[in-house]
């Protein structure tokens, strides 16, 4: 089956599942608009986020990787009011449009955007004692082994963490690949795996953006 035809299904089950949005097309557009490149959750993809943060009623949520905000707005509506999230970015060019379209959405209030390197905001994260309920990893590939350390520690019993972007086409079984994206998610899966304090599973994705995935990671442990 043909890509073509994985987003015929996306577009199909879109229609009848997702009714039309101006603020998500808007900070799409923004993010284009912008140059961003295009490569943030598909909103399928982005409903099932919110709906995962919804089922954990998360009232804290980090997510490493903001890139025009897309996937943080779907994340941030699935808090409570009283509920806030922390979105990492190391582009300011990108920051600054996930700043609009956050606004935008009505939702500046609750996202804080810290701009840098994720490796090193994350212990100043930790050193504020933030304790989260759902952490979303979608930044550097090739960084995932120390993202999902970091995140371990960064949550609790019962917290979520969810990897995207795993399969890589496929990619992800060549254990000869010199790419750093596949070395680091390969990396990153392998400690998942060995990992006693949390039980893991992935969900293969096809769709407009390909065949790929996402590893969806409870902690079941004393984080």
């Amino acid at each position: 089956m043909s890509r073509e035809v994985w987003t015929a299904v996306d577009d199909y089950f879109n229609g009848l599942f997702l009714p039309h949005d101006p603020v998500l097309d808007q900070a799409l557009k923004a993010s284009d608009t912008a140059g961003l490149p295009a490569i943030n959750v598909t909103p399928a993809q982005g409903k099932l986020l919110m709906m995962l943060a919804q089922m954990q009623s998360a009232k804290n949520i980090l997510e490493i990787g903001t890139l025009g905000g897309y996937s943080t707005i779907w994340l941030a509506r699935a808090l409570p009011e009283d509920g806030r999230l922390i979105t990492l970015e190391y582009a300011e060019k990108h920051a600054e449009v996930a700043r609009h379209n956050i606004a935008n959405a009505g939702l500046a209030h609750q996202v804080e955007i810290r701009v840098g390197r994720a490796i090193d905001h994350l212990p100043t994260i930790a050193a504020e004692g933030h304790i989260f309920d759902l952490i979303f990893i979608d930044a550097d590939k090739p960084s995932n082994p120390d993202y999902f350390q970091w995140a371990l520690k960064l949550a609790r019993k019962g917290s979520l963490i969810i990897l995207d972007n795993v399969v890589r086409d496929g990619n992800v079984i060549n254990g000869e690949s010199s790419d750093a994206s596949v070395i680091g998610t390969r990396r990153a899966s392998e400690l998942i795996g060995a990992e006693a304090r949390v039980s893991a599973t992935t969900i293969q994705t096809v769709g407009s953006k390909g065949y790929d995935g996402f590893a969806l990671i409870r902690v079941v442990g004393d984080a």
